[in-house]
Formats: C-alpha cells, sequence, structure tokens
C-alpha cells in the first residue's frame, strides 16, 4: 500500500470527520513539536513519546503563546471545545498513519484534562477581579 503524504492524509480526516478544522490539525502538529522541545525529548526513537496529558499540557502553553487571550475563541473557531476533542484529533492522525501510539496509549488519557475556560481564559482575567466588583457600586446618598 502507498503511504500518503501529511497533506492528502489531513484531507482525507477532515472529509472523514468534518467536526474539527484543519487548521486545528496543524496546530496539534505544531503542538506537538512544541511540546517535545519543551520535554527535551529525544529527536528519535521510544524516548521521544509523549502521553496524553503531556500534549495536553504542551498544547495549552503553545495556544496561550501564540493566540494569547483570543486561544479560547481560535480553538472553538477550529471545533476544540475540550480536551476530548484534542484526544480525537490526535488519534484521527494516527489512525492515519501520522502519529504513532504506544499499546498504553488510548483516547481516555485527553479526558477531563483541564477546562477550556480555566485554562485558556482565566489566565487573563485580571487577578483582583473579585474585589474590583465590590468596589464598583455605586456610592449610596450621592
Amino acid at each position: 500500500m502507498k503511504k500518503i503524504s501529511y497533506n492528502e492524509a489531513l484531507s482525507q480526516i477532515v472529509r472523514e470527520d468534518p467536526r474539527y478544522d484543519e487548521h486545528a490539525y496543524l496546530f496539534i502538529r505544531e503542538a506537538l513539536d512544541h511540546t517535545i522541545q519543551t520535554l527535551d525529548k529525544p529527536v528519535e526513537g521510544p524516548g521521544r513519546h509523549v502521553t496524553g496529558r503531556e500534549l495536553l499540557e504542551g498544547i495549552r502553553q503553545y495556544a496561550l503563546q501564540e493566540f494569547g487571550p483570543m486561544a479560547h475563541r481560535v480553538l472553538a473557531h477550529w471545533g476544540v471545545h475540550t480536551c476530548e476533542d484534542i484526544g480525537e484529533m490526535v488519534f484521527n492522525l494516527v489512525n492515519k498513519g501520522i502519529l504513532g501510539k504506544t499499546e498504553n496509549d488510548s483516547k481516555k488519557d485527553f479526558a477531563g484534562g483541564y477546562d477550556f475556560n480555566d485554562a485558556f481564559v482565566t489566565p487573563f482575567l485580571p487577578a483582583n477581579r473579585e474585589d474590583n466588583a465590590t468596589r464598583s457600586t455605586p456610592m449610596k446618598g450621592r
């Protein structure tokens, strides 16, 4: 069987599973590279393997770095709303031979990783948001 190119595989994935935008898959691939570098993984071999949890954290960091306060909105625009969505995309890439996996890897590794609001919105909220809300009440008697 002829091995297909990354672009051909990606086109097939998006046709077969249109829940996620092609850009989301490209981002996942970039975030994986970022994660490997951040964790100082070897360039090749079994030591290069990234777990689902490591990838989730790498994706969180990379999204914040690349998109800042727009990270949540960008991911949502691409159809990515939860860590489970990331797992679905990763395994779509695995099934096309773009990414590898070990026998211990599973979509379940991505379940309940983090709340997207906590991961991508909260870091950009003012630290004293609650304090400001109580102080901004109008003064009585004026």
